[in-house]
């Protein structure tokens, strides 16, 4: 039987060395224990059933996951060599580890085994059990066998023959021991280390000294598209022709618009400095790409062998000119195959003369490039990897900094919290204070038992004076808190109406020209807006549209603040004046100035400066935060200058708001009827305080005022009276004002009748459109009087 595959080892050994090499193959069986197979000529086949072909050939198999070997020794002539006895008898010995030589040889068994000796499912099994060597094994046998061929030799040299007495370590086998060594330490090292270049370079230097060539490197591909375009025939040779990515395919041009590989050299091992370096080299030649289909040759595994490049080339002379350049004078070339992916070529380059390249080095220098494809995939899982952990690591990194704002946050609003109850609680108890006491001790003296010393008009004067303040000071932060809360829910409606800016400056000031005075402080106003024109009409710049009652909050808010923290003998000044479609409301004051750290915190609701402010100043640190929300409500802007211990300015930019119809009626009415109408209102009120307070207002201004409790008589009562005006509570007990306007809209005889709601809460623009069918307009409570008259005095001129 002819010696199966390719052998790794082949050599004429006598029997007694054939013997040696069956006792290795059973010490290894008993190395690998009972996982392992072991299957010799003398107990698998039966000497009736033996085929010519097996009765003089030895053989010896071992079989098992981790390891598999087969011997096999085929006798020489009898006649060949003369005067030896059995055990010096000549076998042409075969040693393989290749699984595909193994399988065949027990397919070629399966036919004439005997079946008590071995089962032919046995044979079946053990075919499917054939895998890789692991190289640690595969190193330990191959050390043994070597121990045991050169006993061999020292013994045997003294008494064999001349044909026989060949060294039995030459150079081939010494050559395949080397090569097993340098798979170990690659795998080895793969296995060891995710060092990537590490890797490279140490399998490229290791190679070239076992390979013993002038040149070993690893070229690299870089994968990017080509346009479709030709490369002009004037092309300097020094320009790079790789930046345009223009490649000439074939002598006519023609070019091919898709995926092309271009790479470089990465990895370089030399024999000597005479040898010209080609590390980093990138192509700029087109003329490898004449080569047809070299890179789909190499994805499917070719291995390219050029004994001489002279001889190999000699019509291409763009190529030939580029291995004379570059020193290559013989080359082999294998892929290395990443997932399917050709990632780069192993090429070995003898420099100076041809070389004839062995089989065995083909097969040794692909299965180095298998290792490595091993080793580069491994290395991309674990950028891979790395680059997960490192990008979860950063979202760790963000959403623990997200955690620990919200953290600080929380602990922020919780002591602005706090201290806000704290001032709330000063700035609610110092009124109430003055409130209760007050109202007790007038009770008291005033209708109190038989007696007590009655109280002077004028401190009676006083003491309601001090009262009336205290409920408006009361009023103003309740006001205050509420009007905060809907513009930060986004339920603050402007009430865009057109006003004079000369009126609202001139009334500001009338406010606080008081409380100026009493501070000892110089209140003045810079209007740069001219009121009148030269015909005595009034100009168009005076006149500007927003909602005016948060204007005035605004500027109460400022000029508040101005002249709380002005000491006496200072100046506070009211600046207007208008660029194109804005108007610029601007306080000056010369007090305590603001630190320019502190100046973020003035918006900040809740917020005061420094606790030494909060005992020397009253106030809840609400007015700036609600004048910011209030200036952005109409798409404007606030800025701050100040500077500690002269003074600071503040400054608000408005745009003029669109003015709708209705709005623009409303003041064309208001304009036209400049005296108050008299006439009759029914108010539908069951609280008897809001009622009195109503009432007493009406009454004062003219009006004929009739006051009705039951929401369930109003309608016939009304019906009756004919009012010009009813006002009505919308949250009556018993039948609430929607069902009241709800009946006088439905009869003819009221439709006419103009219809006032009170109501404790902003209604939203979608609530207003539902109840324009039923109301004329509404007012909040609690009821300010000027805004009661103003909006009675729009109804009645209706």
């Amino acid at each position: 039987m002819p010696i199966l595959g390719d052998p790794r080892f082949s050599r004429t050994l006598p029997l007694a060395m054939f013997e040696r090499l069956q006792d290795l193959l059973k010490q290894m069986k008993s190395r690998l224990g009972e996982e392992a197979l072991l299957l010799t000529d003398e107990k698998s086949l039966s000497k009736s059933a033996t085929p010519p072909e097996f009765e003089t050939q030895r053989f010896a198999v071992l079989l098992s996951l981790r390891f598999s070997v087969l011997l096999v020794g085929e006798p020489q002539e009898p006649d060949s060599v003369a005067g030896y006895d059995g055990q010096s008898r000549l076998y042409q010995v075969g040693l393989t580890f290749e699984p595909k030589a193994i399988a065949s040889f027990l397919t070629q068994l399966s036919r004439h085994a005997s079946h008590p000796p071995i089962a032919l499912d046995t044979l079946h099994q053990s075919q499917t059990r054939l895998r890789t060597n692991d190289p640690t094994l595969q190193t330990e046998f191959t050390l043994s066998l070597l121990e045991i061929l050169a006993s061999g030799e020292m013994s045997d040299s003294a008494h064999c023959p001349v044909a026989v007495c060949q060294p039995l370590v030459d150079e081939a086998l010494c050559q395949q021991i080397e090569q097993e060594r340098l798979l170990n330490q690659v795998t080895t090292q793969i296995r060891q280390s995710l060092e990537l270049p590490v890797i490279l370079e140490t399998a490229v230097e290791q190679l070239r000294n076992f390979l013993q060539v002038d040149r070993l490197l690893i070229y690299q591909f870089d994968e990017f598209n080509c346009v479709s375009a030709i490369y002009p025939d004037n092309i300097p040779s020094t320009q790079d022709k790789t930046e345009s990515l223009n490649l000439r395919l074939t002598s006519q041009g023609s070019i091919l618009n898709s995926t092309v590989y271009w790479g470089r050299v990465t990895y370089e091992a030399k024999a000597s400095d005479a040898i010209s370096s080609v590390l980093n080299l990138v192509e700029k030649e087109d003329c490898l790409l004449q080569v047809p289909n070299c890179r789909t040759k190499y994805r499917q595994g070719l291995t390219l062998s050029i004994d001489d490049v002279e001889a190999a080339y000699p019509d291409s002379s763009c190529i030939l000119e580029l291995m004379r350049r570059y020193q290559v004078r013989a080359k082999l070339v294998t892929p290395i195959i990443v997932q399917e992916k050709l990632w780069g070529l192993l090429i070995a380059n003898q420099c100076f003369q041809p070389r004839h390249w062995l089989e065995n080095e083909k097969i040794f220098l692909k299965q180095i490039a298998e290792h490595l494809a091993v080793a580069i995939h491994q290395a991309q899982l674990y950028a891979q990897l790395q680059q997960q952990k490192t990008t979860l690591e950063q979202r760790v990194i963000e959403r623990t900094q997200e955690l620990r704002d919200i953290l600080q946050a929380a602990q922020a609003a919780d002591r602005a919290k706090s201290e806000f109850l704290a001032t709330m609680s000063h700035e609610l108890r110092t009124p109430l204070t003055c409130v209760i006491g007050m109202s007790a001790t007038l009770l008291r003296w005033s209708f109190g038992q038989e007696g007590t010393q009655q109280v002077p008009l004028h401190k009676q004067r006083r003491y309601l004076k001090t009262i009336q303040e205290s409920g408006e000071h009361l009023l103003e932060l309740i006001n205050d808190i509420l009007d905060l809360s809907q513009v930060e829910a986004g339920k603050a409606i402007l009430n865009i109406s057109e006003f004079s800016l000369n009126n609202l400056a001139h009334q500001t000031i009338r406010t606080f020209q008081e409380k100026a005075d009493l501070r000892q402080l110089k209140l003045e106003m810079d209007l740069q807006v001219k009121s009148q024109s030269m015909n005595g009409t009034r100009r168009q710049e005076d006149r500007f549209c927003a909602d005016q009652r948060r204007v005035k909050q605004i500027l109460f808010n400022l000029l508040g603040n101005a002249i709380k923290f002005t000491p006496s003998g200072g100046k506070v000044i009211l600046r207007i004046w208008r660029e194109q479609n804005w108007v610029v409301f601007q306080v000056e004051d010369t007090g305590i100035g603001i630190a320019e750290e502190h100046i973020p915190l003035l918006f900040q609701k809740f917020q005061q400066l420094e606790t030494v402010y909060q005992r020397n100043y009253e106030g809840t640190g609400l007015g700036l935060a609600l004048t910011k929300q209030l200036v952005e409500l109409h798409g404007g802007r606030i800025e701050v200058e100040s500077v500690v211990g002269q003074g600071s300015f503040f400054t608000v930019w408005l745009p003029n708001q669109p003015l709708t119809s209705s709005t623009s009626m409303r003041e064309a009415a208001l304009q036209k009827n400049n005296f108050i109408v008299q006439g009759s209102i029914v108010l539908v009120e069951d609280q008897e305080e809001s009622a009195t307070s109503i009432c007493e207002i009406l009454t004062a201004a003219g009006y004929h005022v009739v006051w009705l409790i039951d929401g369930s008589t109003a309608f016939q009562q009304i019906e009756l009276l004919q009012p010009n005006v009813v006002i009505v509570d919308w949250q009556l007990r018993g039948m609430d004002g929607y069902e009241v306007t709800h009946c006088l809209r439905n009869s003819p005889s009221t439709q006419q009748i103009k219809i006032l709601a009170l109501t404790t809460s902003t209604i939203t623009e979608d609530q207003e459109d539902e109840l324009s069918a039923f109301i004329d307009d509404y007012l909040l409570k609690p009821v300010e009087p000027l805004q009661l008259l103003q909006q009675v005095t729009e109804l009645m001129a209706k």
